[in-house]
């Protein structure tokens, strides 16, 4: 009788397998070193472009951070924020959310350098998330381990990046909301919140703390400054007047953003709640105290964060150019 009831038991497991593999996330089949065979130089090639463009312009760098956040936030890591508008794509850099980026042609002189060595092997969602990891480095952060094997996406999500992208002026409470939903914990968003430790804000997301008065919780002397980078209320934004996010490191990934909002000199209005929000605040502190802290958490957040939801498998296609899904 137990025999019998084990048997039925590996029938009815043996059953459901292909049931549980289907909704089974799609990370477990990214893996080290994916192009070891067909493509052994892919990972080499990606970092030796990166460097190369790090040095010839610094903030490529800092972009190749925020295309990670922007695409794997959105459905999946699987470069649809890279798609052009052309037949019926629509592409995620329309939305008012992209302002800013750019750099997104330099992404294409790193897939050209890949095709040369290893034809329509490397995908474009692979380049996004080693050249973020890449870029990282770059700019003093930590080295992150990251898998590969992402294919990418043959159509955009316009419509869910309004929907997905938190805003510069969402309370904490969305931008939390935001990330939980693919899976990083508060402690993982205050790291990942860091990355505003490099780059800068445009104008135009930070004239609502300035006037017509300055934002009580900013400190005096720091609103002063500000309105010197942003001197009016209505900037126009093809002046693309900014201001650094840390005027300490600008260009290093580092602990000083903690610093940075204790003392009330973030820029936008969420840094300064991730400091005063219970939720949150002590990961600041600890954070602003520890920097190997925060580089450990970052990274544990970055890999998570490129993880989310990938194409893999025969999903998906590998582009041969980043901004075109394949004709045929």
């Amino acid at each position: 009788m137990a025999a019998n009831r084990y048997h039925l038991f590996s029938i009815f497991v043996f059953l459901l397998l292909p049931l549980f593999l289907q909704f089974y996330s799609g990370a477990c089949d990214l893996q080290f070193n994916y192009y070891n065979e067909s493509c052994p130089k892919a990972e080499e090639i990606i970092k030796e472009e990166v460097v190369k463009l790090y040095h010839k312009h610094g903030n490529t760098a800092v972009s190749w951070i925020r295309n990670l956040f922007h695409d794997c936030i959105v459905k999946s890591c699987d470069a649809s924020v890279l798609l052009e508008t052309v037949n019926s794509i629509e592409s995620e850099q329309k939305s008012v959310r992209s302002f800013g980026m750019r750099n997104f042609k330099y992404v294409n002189t790193i897939k050209e350098a890949l095709e040369k060595e290893c034809p329509s092997t490397v995908s474009c969602a692979d380049i996004v998330s080693l050249s973020a990891r890449d870029g990282i480095l770059m700019l003093g952060g930590p080295r992150v381990e990251m898998k590969t094997g992402r294919r990418d996406s043959r159509e955009s999500y316009l419509t869910e990046v309004e929907k997905l992208i938190p805003n510069h002026n969402d309370t904490i409470s969305t931008v939390l909301s935001a990330f939980q939903s693919v899976g990083i914990d508060i402690e993982g968003t205050v790291a990942l919140l860091g990355a505003h430790s490099v780059g800068r804000v445009h104008c135009v997301n930070l004239v609502d703390r300035l006037y017509p008065t300055a934002d009580p919780t900013l400190d005096a002397d720091y609103a002063v400054y500000l309105k010197g980078r942003c001197p009016t209320p209505t900037p126009d934004p093809k002046a693309v007047e900014y201001a650094r996010n840390d005027r300490e490191t600008p260009m290093i990934l580092d602990n000083m953003y903690y610093n940075n909002i204790l003392n009330h000199k973030g820029l936008l209005a969420v840094d300064q709640q991730l400091a005063s929000d219970p939720r949150t605040a002590p990961y600041v502190q600890q954070m602003a105290a520890d920097n190997d802290y925060f580089h450990v958490q970052f990274s544990r957040a970055i890999v998570l964060l490129s993880e989310n939801s990938p194409l893999t498998g025969d999903q998906g296609e590998i582009r041969k150019d980043c901004r075109y899904v394949n004709s045929n």
